[in-house]
């Protein structure tokens, strides 16, 4: 099945933008019904779980773009003022990961709707982004394309141009000099977050050399032998190692290591992503669940590492990696919270989301004090790590892995 979408002029985009912004200023923020305490376990299938986390984010989040019925894009934050619904704020690479998830549950079980979702949220992030596809970052450009491709490969969802116009933006970051891709345009930060979606784009677009060129950086350059882990990222030219770790940059490189294990039969690719799941479960879980990320943009690092470990089980028969998948489903269903009787997760999938002690609307809690301790959170980016994670759980019991 090949369904293409047509594009639109930037004279309609600048016209439905400006109309929006004036309609914004007359809007009210979305209410919020009370945070309650979850009671019962619901239900105990993964589709079923997984589905619920999608109308959540559906309902809370989803809106079209300055009232075009066919471009749509996640509200940031939940709920959201009138600043917030215009969509004057603008974080591509979180629209990126929630077009991922569209198509996670379309895949899941294809619908109409779930389809037509695809393609407007796809086109919500074409016609906000105004000049194109492209940017300047290129972690950014590297979610989109993966995205996109996986749009076209299981859907059949297929964006003229959309793909070729990212590959050759991500083509043109690289240094032959450095061996890598760096953060952002005329950059000279080479770090994980840009290497590593660059690098599987790459090898699922038919650039396996170059992917495993990306895949060589990650491992000479920022590997840490004392834990086993990632490090974030190298300034150049004078060889600065920035040393943060994060999960997320242990799910890219665990996702580029599998890839090219496939696509080369090489089997130190095979080794690496199993080395590096093993660290991961050493000093990257609590109990078994994912350690906890933060608000913003930290809120997608769980999901992403949980993405590539679910990847890694498919693909490579990793039990490590499934184990870790299903356990921080587990516990971040456990420990969810329900509003109007959708899920609602937190930053710690280890930890319950409480209700608070003084009821109020979730705008009012999550500007004070009382939001972290509570385990709440009013970012999408928050959001979407755990639908990501129960999609990933999904997958795996799908195939009994």
């Amino acid at each position: 099945m090949d369904r293409r979408v047509d594009g639109v002029s930037r004279r309609t985009v600048l016209f439905a933008a400006g109309a929006a912004v004036a309609a914004a200023g007359l809007a009210q923020p979305m209410p919020a019904g009370p945070i309650t305490r979850v009671t019962a376990a619901g239900p105990s299938g993964s589709a079923e779980r997984a589905e619920l986390a999608e109308r959540a984010i559906v309902a809370r989040h989803v809106r079209t773009l300055w009232g075009h019925s066919g471009w749509r894009l996640g509200l940031l934050v939940w709920p959201a003022t009138p600043a917030d619904q215009s969509f004057l704020r603008w974080c591509y690479w979180w629209q990126a990961h929630l077009l991922d998830c569209a198509i996670d549950a379309a895949h899941r079980h294809s619908t109409p709707e779930r389809v037509a979702r695809v393609a407007a949220l796809a086109y919500g992030i074409r016609t906000r982004n105004v000049t194109g596809w492209a940017n300047r970052y290129y972690d950014d450009m590297a979610w989109l394309v993966l995205a996109l491709d996986r749009a076209d490969r299981l859907l059949g969802v297929r964006f003229d141009g959309a793909v070729d116009e990212l590959l050759t933006a991500l083509d043109d970051g690289w240094n032959p000099e450095v061996g890598a891709v760096p953060w952002r345009r005329g950059d000279r930060y080479y770090n994980t977050p840009a290497v590593g979606p660059t690098g599987i784009a790459m090898a699922r677009l038919g650039r396996v050399p170059r992917a495993a060129q990306l895949a060589e950086f990650l491992y000479t350059r920022l590997h840490d032998t004392g834990t086993g882990l990632i490090l974030d990222g190298v300034h150049e030219p004078d060889g600065r190692v920035q040393r943060d770790i994060h999960t997320y940059c242990q799910g890219v490189a665990i996702g580029l290591n599998t890839e090219l294990a496939v696509r080369t039969g090489d089997p130190v690719h095979h080794r690496r992503a199993s080395a590096l799941i093993e660290a991961v479960a050493q000093r990257l879980t609590t109990d078994g669940v994912i350690a906890a990320a933060d608000t913003n943009d930290s809120g997608l690092f769980m999901g992403i590492l949980a993405r590539y470990l679910a990847e890694a089980a498919l693909v490579l028969g990793n039990r490590t990696a499934a184990t870790i998948v299903h356990t921080s489903a587990e516990a971040a269903w456990r420990n969810r919270a329900e509003v109007d009787g959708l899920p609602l997760f937190g930053t710690d999938w280890a930890r319950p989301v409480t209700a608070p002690n003084q009821p109020g609307t979730f705008l009012q809690l999550t500007s004070s004090a009382t939001a972290g301790s509570a385990n709440l959170s009013r970012d999408l980016s928050v959001q979407l790590s755990s639908w990501i994670l129960l999609e990933a759980d999904h997958q795996l019991t799908a195939a009994d892995r």
